[in-house]
């Protein structure tokens, strides 16, 4: 028996079970090695109905998105119609942020490896017309610059969309248009929905959600976030087997399945090549490609992507030295354990790779100066207190604003442990994680100016 079958015959016996132990009420996963794809389904699309997950049911891939935009990107640059290296403003005019100088400065590449230095989290709905993301680039003049371009990382959904919208600009048509002409076309997906008004015509998953992490997960209020986010991740949804025939083009050089060349192959390769590191974070990436999350793995190097919308959550790694690639796609409970007992099972066995393990406190890392985190920080979509208590334990308590508030987040207060010198991490959160939070910067007077936990959350107090 190959490898590959054996781990057909693992998730067929273990991937109901896994669901229940993690409280996931349905995912669908699907494995490419050998050449050869193997997918299986378990659980439940929405509780509500007790419509059964199968392997063509199509689940929001969220953030997985932006690798699918990057990719848009690059076939304009294989055109000789997009520079990465040109400013925003040289397709976009109109591009305009509170810093004007900093708006006038960034860069193409900086959006795809999110260096923009703006803030990121804006949800804004314009609606649902083929104007949406137009609409939300054209908000953006109010929004802060929290960094130089090009000084660090901080994860950035709006500069995802101000790309999408070059893409719309540059081909004379919507997103969603150059999603179905530009990709879903020349891959030959059948499964694949660029947002809910073709998702509905598959059996597609809605997201679950947990008021309180001890609730059991119910079905989300809505399908999906706004339409104008559609190229950062609100939209896109697909079968894990589509997901998978997107990577093999990829690793093919830019080839599809039958031929036909996406991308050149010189620029599939550039997309994973290092463009910034990341602070250390433990659960992300160490650097970040055109698009693409960079892991830095025993067994790799991996690339890949994660993505979350309302109640789903999306994972995919591919390990191009050993030609695997594995997708999986959720829609609520803890879908992040889940995800490291079958990718550690899955990488493991057939490509070798070791997932790490997850953070956890180090007793010998007490942080040497407390008073460096104390303090506010505030981005659009929450605000985090650090404090410490007479005890001299440090807290941390985020109160999450905007449309996260709206549906229902409540605020999180956990103890914060010493991890690795200036990244701490919380006692618990919501998913059972100790999740890291690095402190960065200096504001001048030896207190950290960000909290980073993939975004850069600026101090707000003095």
């Amino acid at each position: 028996m190959s490898k590959l079958s054996e781990i057909d015959t693992w998730l067929a016996e273990n991937l109901s079970p896994l669901l229940a132990k993690h409280q996931v009420p349905g995912a669908a996963v699907a494995v490419f090695a050998n050449g050869e794809v193997i997918d299986h389904a378990a659980g439940v699309l929405n509780k509500g109905t007790g419509v059964e997950s199968t392997v063509d049911s199509v689940f929001q891939v969220g953030s997985i998105t932006k690798v699918w935009t990057t990719t848009l990107a690059m076939q304009l640059v294989d055109e000789g119609r997009l520079d990465l290296d040109k400013p925003v403003r040289d397709y976009l005019p109109e591009f305009v942020l509170a810093d004007d100088a900093a708006a006038a400065r960034i860069t193409v590449r900086q959006l795809t490896c999110h260096t923009s230095g703006f803030e990121g989290d804006i949800f804004t709905d314009t609606g649902q017309g083929d104007d949406c993301v137009a609409k939300l680039v054209a908000t953006l003049a109010d929004v802060p610059q929290l960094f130089e371009p090009g000084e660090m990382f901080s994860y950035n959904n709006a500069g995802y969309c101000v790309l999408g919208r070059i893409v719309e600009v540059l081909r004379g048509k919507s997103y969603d248009d150059c999603l179905r002409e530009h990709l879903f076309a020349p891959l030959g997906l059948t499964h694949a929905a660029a947002g809910p008004y073709d998702a509905i015509r598959y059996r597609a998953a809605i997201g679950h959600i947990q008021p309180t992490p001890d609730d059991e997960p119910v079905a989300a209020p809505v399908w999906a976030l706004t339409r104008s986010n559609a190229p950062a991740g609100s939209h896109l949804a697909m079968r894990p087997r589509d997901l998978l025939t997107f990577v093999r083009m990829h690793l093919n050089e830019g080839r599809a399945d039958d031929g036909t060349q996406v991308l050149k192959p010189e620029t599939a390769r550039a997309m994973w090549e290092r463009q910034v590191e990341l602070p250390y974070l433990g659960l992300m990436g160490g650097a970040w490609g055109l698009g693409w999350m960079i892991f830095d793995w025993d067994g790799g190097p991996v690339i890949g992507h994660d993505g979350g919308t309302i109640g789903q959550s999306a994972f995919l790694r591919v390990v191009p030295g050993s030609n695997v690639a594995v997708a999986l796609l959720t829609n609520g409970g803890k879908p992040m354990h889940l995800y490291r007992d079958i990718f550690g099972k899955v990488l493991g066995d057939l490509a070798g790779v070791e997932v790490p393990p997850l953070p956890e406190p180090d007793a010998a890392e007490t942080p040497a100066d407390p008073s460096r985190y104390v303090g506010e920080y505030s981005s659009q979509v929450a605000d985090i207190v650090v404090s410490q208590d007479e005890d001299g334990e440090l807290w941390l308590e985020r109160t999450p604003k905007g449309i996260f508030a709206d549906l229902g987040t409540g605020p999180e207060k956990s103890k914060l442990l010493g991890y690795k010198g200036d990244t701490l991490v919380v006692e618990h959160d919501g998913l059972g994680l100790h999740m890291p939070h690095a402190f960065v910067g200096d504001d001048g007077t030896g207190r950290a100016m960000f909290v980073h936990t993939g975004r850069a959350d600026r101090r707000v107090s003095r």
